[in-house]
């Protein structure tokens, strides 16, 4: 993870063009694709700046991190977007694609943190689970059941197979797809931690770091785990419809659907406000967007947008992004965040 106040492309600043200049009447609204866990913060600010500036509410698309990323680092001008929501930090290798493409100065903001949660349909019997039980009922390959150091093709069909203390219902998990920053997250976050619950798989680290990255990373294909798109409304949808089926999404879904899910222990951590800002709960990520500082002064409200985002009366601990379900950062790093946001500096500029 890049963990820098600002990153930036790679070289000099690509200066915009006389002919973007002039376009700019073609596009009088700030464009946002990107992550869908930051989607519904993004909106709230964006709602927020519509309301009380002359500028227009922006437009914002819910590609996932790696989607919207993409789209963002394809060039400058009014037909590529100015800000791309990530719930990951922004790779190296996709900002070398960006400054292929003149992409050359990319402002990073953190906004805040967030806990991945797994969670099912409410009204059941409470569920905890550990990383280990989820990744034995995900990956592809296990151990096999019989025991020695032999991996095998996933046999569990139902959870309590795993520990008979989880329900005796069939696996079936729905989660984002490879494109999302969320998925990332969750390999990292819950797939690695587990396997490496098993000192064979952990000691190909460094043997052969190839085959465990393969096996600890790659997801059945048989029905255990369903992509859902980028739509994490849709998955609280099919939780409500099938009550022994699991979802994974942000925290602020869980949040904004608690009479509809519940959220299931990690590690016997409920995924709650205080215990994700706290560090307690073990499954929790850092939020980002990023700016093309290229747009900054020819795209209408893109500096007052980004300064919206950035108040305290927005991301702070009493801000309306919390009522949201966003988990504030700690001052210092909010203090950070929003001064580096506010000098539009970039890693080529430092």
């Amino acid at each position: 993870m890049i963990d820098k106040a600002i990153v930036a492309g790679l070289g000099a600043s690509l200066a915009l063009g006389a002919g973007f200049a002039q376009a700019q009447a073609s596009r009088d609204y700030i464009s946002i694709v990107g992550s869908s866990t930051v989607y519904p913060f993004a909106t709230v600010v964006a709602e927020q700046f519509g309301k009380t500036t002359q500028f227009k509410t922006p437009k914002i698309e819910s590609t996932g991190s790696g989607g919207g990323i993409k789209l963002f680092c394809a060039g400058v001008g009014v037909q590529h977007p100015d800000i791309t929501n990530a719930s990951r930090a922004i790779k190296k290798s996709e900002l070398e694609t960006c400054a292929k493409n003149g992409v050359k100065e990319v402002v990073e903001v953190k906004i805040g943190y967030d806990g991945i949660t797994v969670a099912h349909h409410k009204g059941g019997k409470p569920v905890a689970m550990t990383r280990k039980e989820l990744w034995l009922a995900l990956a592809k390959d296990v151990p096999d059941p019989k025991g020695g150091e032999t991996l095998v093709a996933n046999p569990y069909k139902t959870w309590n197979q795993i520990n008979p203390s989880l329900p005796n219902a069939k696996i079936e998990v729905l989660g984002p797809p490879p494109t999302s920053g969320t998925r990332d997250a969750f390999v990292e976050l819950v797939m690695d931690e587990g396997c490496e619950q098993f000192g064979f798989i952990k000691a190909m680290k460094k043997s052969d770091k190839k085959k465990y990255k393969a096996t600890c990373q790659t997801v059945r294909e048989d029905g255990g785990y369903i992509e859902a798109g980028e739509n994490d409304n849709l998955i609280v949808q099919k939780l409500e419809a099938n009550p022994n089926a699991f979802g994974i999404f942000g925290y602020s879904f869980l949040d904004q659907n608690r009479d509809k899910v519940e959220g299931v222990a990690i590690e016997g951590v409920k995924p709650e406000f205080e215990l994700i800002a706290s560090g307690k709960y073990p499954v929790s990520r850092p939020l980002f967007f990023y700016v093309k500082k290229a747009h900054v002064g020819v795209i209408p409200g893109l500096r007052e947008y980004i300064a919206e985002f950035s108040s305290e009366k927005a991301w702070g601990p009493d801000g309306y992004l919390a009522e949201r379900g966003l988990i504030p950062m700690p001052d210092a790093e909010r203090a950070r965040y929003a001064g580096s946001s506010k000098a539009m500096t970039t890693m080529a500029s430092n």
